[in-house]
């Protein structure tokens, strides 16, 4: 878990190298997703341009690793991998609004899952 543009998915693919696990980017999942123009994507893809969550379903985890990275640095990476890869969504209202809301319903998460000792940084 982390907020967009902490390292999740680089960081993710390198532990799955290292340690033979497979890497699944959810993010990036929705992303393609989205582009696909059918009429699911086209609700995540309106999810994605307010910054909001996109709701996903499945099981409950064994571990969470958490990344920490500070407000300006997310910021910054999120606008610079808008542009390379053109995404609509990347733009800094939304980085921001996602920002907000990833810290608004992730706080609580989060403390659950440390109460059930599942946390690790």
């Amino acid at each position: 878990m982390g907020g967009p543009g902490c390292g999740k998915e680089t960081k993710c693919k390198n532990m799955a190298t290292k340690y033979g696990f497979c890497h699944v980017g959810l993010g990036q999942l929705l992303w393609q997703k989205a582009q696909q123009g059918t009429r699911r994507g086209q609700k995540i893809h309106d999810v994605m341009l307010q910054g909001l969550l996109v709701p996903t379903a499945g099981q409950a985890p064994n571990l969470i690793i958490v990344f920490h990275c500070s407000m300006e640095t997310m910021v910054q990476r999120v606008l610079h991998r808008g542009q390379v890869e053109c995404r609509a969504s990347d733009c800094k209202l939304a980085i921001c609004q996602c920002l907000d809301m990833h810290y608004t319903l992730c706080e609580p998460t989060l403390a659950l899952y440390q109460q059930k000792n599942l946390l690790r940084n």
